[in-house]
C-alpha cells in the first residue's frame, strides 16, 4: 500500500472517531441537538478534501446504521425514521462541498475556508429541514408548519454553527500547512 494511502485511512479513520465523539458532546436546544459533529464534518472535508471527507463521513453514518451508538440519539436502522436523520445524510453532502470548496486552492485562505464552510452549512440544513418536514408531515404524523420548522431547525441552531463555521476556518488555516507536510517542526539533534 502507498504511504499516502495509508495516510488517508488513518484521517478517514480519524475523523469517524472525531464525528463520533462529536455526537455526544450537546448543547440541549429544541428539537435538533446541537452537536460538535458539524466541526468535524466541515473538518473532514477541508483537510482531507471532498471525495475523501464524503467517505469518512459516510463511513460514519453507516457504522450508526449497522447498530452503533453513535449518532447524537442512538443508531441503528430505525434511527433514518428520527426526523433529524436528515441532517446526517447533511453532513456527508456538506463535507463533499465544503472539501471541494476549501481545495480549489493548494493554500485557501480564511476567505476561501469560510465560504467553504457556510456552502456547506447551507447543505447541512438544506437536507436537515427537508427531511424533518418530509418525516413529521408525512411519516409520523405531526405536522409541522414552515414558520415553525424555520424557527426550530434554522434559528435556534445557527448561531452555533455559524460559530463552527469561523472556527473552522481558522483551524483548517493551521492545519493544511501541517497535513501537506509544509509546517512540520523539526527537531535539532544534540
Amino acid at each position: 500500500m502507498k504511504p499516502g494511502k495509508t495516510k488517508d485511512l488513518v484521517l478517514c479513520a480519524l475523523f469517524v472517531a472525531l464525528i463520533a465523539a462529536g455526537a455526544f458532546i450537546k448543547i440541549p436546544i429544541p428539537v435538533v441537538p446541537f452537536t460538535l459533529q458539524y466541526l468535524f464534518t466541515m473538518m473532514a472535508g477541508i483537510l482531507l478534501g471532498g471525495k475523501l471527507g464524503f467517505c469518512a463521513v459516510g463511513a460514519y453514518v453507516a457504522l450508526g446504521l449497522l447498530g452503533l451508538p453513535i449518532f447524537a440519539q442512538g443508531g441503528g436502522i430505525a434511527y433514518v425514521f428520527q426526523p433529524s436523520f436528515g441532517y446526517i445524510i447533511g453532513f456527508a453532502a456538506g463535507a463533499y462541498i465544503t472539501g471541494e470548496i476549501a481545495n480549489q486552492s493548494e493554500k485557501p485562505g480564511y476567505g476561501r475556508l469560510l465560504a467553504a464552510n457556510f456552502a456547506g452549512l447551507a447543505i447541512v440544513y438544506l437536507f436537515g429541514m427537508a427531511y424533518y418536514y418530509w418525516m413529521s408531515n408525512f411519516y409520523l404524523g405531526t405536522p409541522i408548519g414552515l414558520w415553525p420548522l424555520f424557527l426550530y431547525c434554522f434559528i435556534l441552531a445557527v448561531p452555533g454553527d455559524i460559530a463552527l463555521c469561523i472556527l473552522g476556518a481558522i483551524l483548517g488555516k493551521r492545519l493544511i500547512p501541517l497535513l501537506n507536510g509544509k509546517g512540520r517542526v523539526t527537531y535539532e539533534q544534540t
